[in-house]
């Protein structure tokens, strides 16, 4: 039996991230796993897989803020707003006229810290039950609505001019639900060029870094996270006794505990280093959030 952990891949392009969690699934020989948050066919970079009762973690990493690379295309519009789509429009030879270093680096201010931003018609949300991209796929005409997100860094590490065209290399740090490809849609917009996604890599999600990450050809030979290592990363560790660990199992309240939990929730861990599950207050007591699944030791 395949234990439960934390699995990290670093994703090629090509695969979607279903493809992946398919071929860890053939790989482990379990059904049970899941990711914490899509990467496009186009990107490569960090997938956080859960592997059997660590799935139960993903709830807790998938809202975790996130880091990319990515190259930024100055001058095209696609219909999907990156490298996928059809090139849609070129920016005339005029529109450069306007366009300075100082512009460009504004037009970047504007796009960072707390934005409202309107993601694009082919991501992943869900209209009415069904996938945005699906519904463009079917011809349907699709406005989602603009989102709270914040960015807190977008810097450019390089730039390259083309024919046509001017190509930023950059890195943002991100709120989870922000979509690089808006941003790349949004700079090009205001700067009167349009701008369009070329290359995003996801270099970290919370405290997971694609550093640790495993290739898909090595998914067999993987070293799973333990449930407790991973929810350390995302959360505050409690400490607590067996008996008390077996009291949460059991759906009952440690009275008046609250006290010893700085945040909203917290990992409790036994004496064995095992993850019991996730506490949260309630009154001057904490009750389980989540409990993992007990495993045979």
């Amino acid at each position: 039996m395949v234990s439960p952990g934390i699995l990290l891949v670093d994703k090629p392009a090509g695969l979607t991230s279903h493809d992946v969690v398919a071929r860890t699934r053939r790989a482990l020989g379990t059904r049970k796993v899941g990711h914490a948050g899509t990467l496009d066919p186009m990107a490569t970079g960090l997938l956080v897989i859960g592997v059997e009762g660590a799935t139960r973690l993903l709830t807790y990493i998938v809202g975790a803020n996130k880091t990319y690379e990515a190259t930024i295309r100055l001058g095209q519009t696609t219909s999907t707003d990156d490298a996928d789509g059809d090139i849609l429009t070129h920016a005339p030879a005029e529109a450069w006229d306007s366009v300075t270093p100082e512009r460009v680096t504004a037009g970047i201010a504007a796009l960072t810290g707390a934005i409202s931003q309107v993601p694009s018609s082919v991501s992943a949300i869900k209209v009415d039950g069904r996938r945005a991209y699906d519904r463009v796929r079917a011809g349907e005409e699709v406005v989602l609505a603009a989102r709270d997100v914040t960015v807190s860094r977008f810097d450019v590490l390089a730039e390259r001019a083309g024919e046509g065209f001017l190509d930023l290399d950059v890195v943002v740090d991100c709120s989870s639900g922000t979509y690089i490809r808006s941003l790349a849609r949004d700079l090009g917009a205001g700067l009167g060029l349009g701008g369009h996604l070329t290359a995003l890599r996801r270099t970290r999600v919370g405290d997971f870094d694609v550093a640790d990450a495993v290739v898909v050809d090595d998914l067999a030979e993987a070293v799973l996270l333990t449930p407790a290592a991973a929810a350390v990363r995302v959360l505050d560790p409690l400490p607590v006794s067996n008996a008390d660990a077996r009291d949460l199992r059991h759906g009952k309240r440690l009275t008046d505990q609250a006290s010893r939990l700085s945040g909203a929730l917290a990992a409790a861990i036994d004496e064995d280093g095992v993850l019991v599950g996730v506490v949260e207050k309630r009154g001057a007591d904490l009750k389980s959030a989540m409990n993992m699944p007990e495993v045979s030791r």
